[in-house]
């Protein structure tokens, strides 16, 4: 944290306390976020910020990703995955792999807001393991043509840049290079539709069609072909210590909101929070917050120094996201009848959290790449 960091995140709250959250249940309802909302976030400096000035972002650390993250997650959570899909994830493929040209086209419009970006790993038969990738990009003439389906893709229905997993080879992971698509005007791209979710209303989620797309070969991310796997596995670690960084904020702010509910909420004439079943579940949930804060807090402090290395990117996405949908489920219990309603937050905070335990890589992968260290 500095003093600039600081200051940022005063303005930055305020405009999303002011400006954003009125319309959260809107974009509940309509199950997307409204394109104004990503342009206000472009004004603010908060969608690229650790892309370089050059490039349209802010030129500063990740440690700018990881604060936007906390405070999109604390005030308009109905954010969070789309955010950290464009900033963290799509915009770091493209400063890493892109070509100059790449970079300029793309980047500027994806810092102001005015292109979404996403990314389309899974299939419908592929989730986490992704050597067995089945859409293809094939060279015909001078350009790739793509085929295939994705789905569950974040900001899929708002996307205007899909950076596409797709096999270029032979199977397995070196058969797989990334490809980007410019939605518009592309044809043979289509939109399924914006599936229903239990959670994360806000957020699109789409099935993509690829039917014969053509693009330019200079659309490949990357100096060759079969590259794609290794670039995956290279920008995951920042992908999961993103999703810890929503998992502990999730956590702070659910802690918070019980604690408040506790205080007012009376039964046989005291505070829920003079009962000590309720203090003492909450003081659990407190010190694991800090704990998840403490460890999540070093890893951005190893990622911005270039030594965030897999296996302590997976603990960190196995054990925050693990804790926060325990700390939901514990928080939703202590608000009683209330907490089974939608408009509590905490009922949203529960169904929401569980989908941290899946994407990303599921828990399950996670515990295997841990594993595998020792």
């Amino acid at each position: 944290m500095t003093e600039e960091l600081d200051t940022f995140r005063d303005q930055f709250r305020k405009f999303l306390a002011k400006d954003l959250a009125p319309h959260g249940g809107k974009w509940r309802d309509q199950k997307m976020v409204d394109r104004s909302a990503w342009r206000g976030l472009g004004e603010m400096g908060a969608l690229l910020p650790s892309i370089p000035e050059q490039y349209g972002g802010l030129g500063a650390t990740f440690a700018y990703d990881a604060a936007v993250l906390e405070d999109v997650e604390s005030v308009v959570p109905e954010l969070t995955t789309g955010v950290s899909v464009h900033s963290p994830i799509v915009a770091h493929y493209i400063l890493a792999y892109g070509s100059e040209e790449q970079k300029k086209r793309w980047l500027p419009k994806m810092a102001t807001g005015e292109m979404i970006g996403a990314i389309a790993m899974t299939e419908p038969g592929t989730g986490s393991d992704l050597q067995s990738v089945k859409t293809t990009a094939r060279k015909q003439g001078n350009s790739y043509v793509i085929n295939g389906q994705k789905t569950f893709i974040t900001n899929g229905q708002l996307a205007d840049l899909v950076i596409v997993v797709a096999r270029t080879g032979g199977p397995g992971g070196k058969g797989l290079s990334l490809i980007a698509v410019e939605t518009a005007g592309a044809e043979g791209y289509r939109r399924g539709r914006n599936l229903d979710k239990i959670g994360l209303h806000a957020s699109d989620t789409s099935e993509l069609f690829f039917d014969n797309v053509t693009v330019p070969p200079e659309n490949l991310l990357g100096d060759e072909e079969g590259q794609g796997f290794v670039q995956l596995m290279q920008q995951l670690p920042q992908e999961r210590l993103s999703l810890a960084i929503g998992a502990v904020a999730s956590m702070e702010r659910a802690v918070k909101i019980t604690a408040e509910y506790a205080k007012e909420r009376k039964a046989f004439g005291k505070s829920l929070l003079e009962f000590q079943n309720t203090a003492f579940k909450l003081a659990e949930r407190k010190t694991e917050a800090m704990i998840a804060r403490v460890f999540v807090d070093w890893c951005v402090e190893r990622l911005v120094a270039g030594d965030l290395d897999t296996v302590t990117a997976s603990m960190a996405k196995w054990w925050c996201s693990q804790k926060q949908v325990e700390t939901a489920d514990e928080c939703l219990q202590l608000h009683g009848g209330y907490g089974y309603m939608e408009e509590y937050p905490i009922a949203r905070m529960f169904v929401d959290s569980r989908i941290q335990k899946i994407y990303g890589g599921t828990n399950e992968i996670m515990k295997l790449l841990i594993s595998r260290s020792l």
